[in-house]
């Protein structure tokens, strides 16, 4: 089944361009490419997709107050954020509102399609910077997600190594070919990573080791 992708991206050579990009791969189609968020909840039913490829500032509403209404009117679908702010506000705004992963108009098209498939399987996609500020973010406001100490959690070494692997930043991809095993077998690792942590996505994954000391 194609994943199916709606676009907001006001500016429209950028908008066109993912547009033919996301129909041009197989397993992927563009149902819909809009240039506001004003009309975002009859958008969304009008495309139905299964991921939101969303800019941040647009005319009008903008992509984190989008993103928050499609969560909570939509929460099956997932919002990938892409823009060319990586601000720390910005980035942690728009995690709270529910977005699954963030990345920069600057990364390469391999790149954007690999996250878009990565938060469409329940990933977390981040490009390296970002995840870098995500980190910072917490660790200069002191924000504490879990008490330390809290004891082992279970995690096997391999289940350690990727969480390595995650707090670097890299996709999916890069994680399987540097711990030399498959994609659906990372994605697996990772499934059980965000279990045993309690945890939903990588920014809290990352987080939590760090506060544990599990790395």
């Amino acid at each position: 089944m194609d994943i199916k992708v709606a676009i907001f991206e006001d500016n429209r050579l950028i908008r066109e361009a993912l547009q033919t990009i996301i129909n041009a791969l197989p397993g992927f189609v563009c149902t819909g490419a809009f240039a506001n968020v004003n009309q975002v909840q009859g958008d969304i039913r009008f495309s139905q997709p299964n991921v939101v490829l969303m800019d941040i500032e647009m005319p009008g509403r903008n992509g984190i107050e989008a993103t928050k209404m499609i969560r909570e009117e939509f929460p099956e679908i997932k919002v990938l954020i892409q823009t060319v702010f990586n601000d720390s506000e910005k980035i942690f705004s728009a995690l709270c509102a529910g977005a699954s992963g963030y990345i920069l108009k600057t990364d390469s098209p391999i790149r954007q399609v690999e996250a878009i498939r990565e938060v469409y399987n329940g990933g977390g996609a981040m490009s390296t910077s970002i995840a870098q500020k995500v980190m910072g973010f917490f660790v200069n406001r002191n924000v504490i997600l879990v008490a330390p100490n809290q004891g082992d959690l279970g995690l096997s070494n391999r289940e350690k190594e990727i969480l390595a692997l995650m707090v670097q930043g890299l996709s999916y991809k890069d994680m399987a070919d540097k711990a030399f095993i498959s994609y659906e077998t990372i994605r697996t690792h990772v499934k059980h990573i965000y279990k045993k942590l309690h945890v939903v996505c990588r920014a809290e994954a990352v987080l939590k080791a760090k506060q544990q000391g599990i790395l």
